[in-house]
């Protein structure tokens, strides 16, 4: 069950959840363009959804998303919550019990999603809510950030799959690739007025 821990505040048309390391030891590049896509969707006046922590890339975004005017939900399961003190930089906050409800209400809450450079986690839950847009449970953009080239080996074993007939090829459509922060939401606007190219497993 899910609760806030802080109260919770109406979100605008449009909110973008963004998926990203919550670690404090990573190079500069990346901590920069986290930031960057902070800025970005605080500018545009986008809600943004994300991991409930001020730590690492969730910290970097969070924070300046919040200074350049977005309103933030941050969701963060308990056990990382009590051992994390640093989970309120957002004006909503909510605390579910596990990492499957914390993920389950990200893709929910969110009108499209970003990965931005991450670990096992990150990954996870980008390929979760690709999976489910590929199953044709959703229609939501899609946006790897390839910053320094981090998801290139992931793109590049994605061509294998497609190579090798265990993916269509066509379900690189599932998907964006910006290699900086300012081509993010241009991706993302472009197919939420265009629509998503109709490809799903059953199609």
């Amino acid at each position: 069950m899910t609760r806030s821990a802080q109260p919770e505040i109406p979100p605008p048309a449009r909110s973008i959840c963004v998926y990203c390391s919550s670690s404090s030891h990573v190079d500069a590049a990346y901590v920069g363009a986290a930031r960057s896509v902070g800025q970005a969707i605080g500018q545009a006046g986008y809600h943004l959804i994300y991991g409930g922590t001020r730590i690492g890339l969730m910290g970097a975004v969070a924070g300046e998303a919040r200074r350049h005017g977005a309103t933030v939900t941050g969701i963060v399961p308990e056990h990382i919550r009590s051992r994390v003190p640093e989970c309120e930089d957002a004006e909503a906050l909510v605390v579910t019990l596990d990492m499957r409800e914390r993920k389950a209400l990200m893709e929910a809450r969110a009108d499209a999603f970003i990965a931005l450079p991450g670990g096992f986690g990150t990954l996870e839950e980008v390929m979760e809510v690709l999976t489910l847009k590929q199953l044709g449970q959703h229609d939501k953009p899609v946006v790897f950030l390839n910053t320094q080239g981090y998801y290139s080996p992931l793109l590049a074993f994605f061509a294998v799959m497609f190579q090798q007939r265990f993916a269509r090829p066509e379900y690189a459509r599932l998907y964006h690739v910006a290699q900086d922060p300012q081509e993010i939401l241009p991706l993302i606007e472009g197919e939420w007025t265009a629509g998503a190219d109709p490809v799903s497993k059953w199609g």
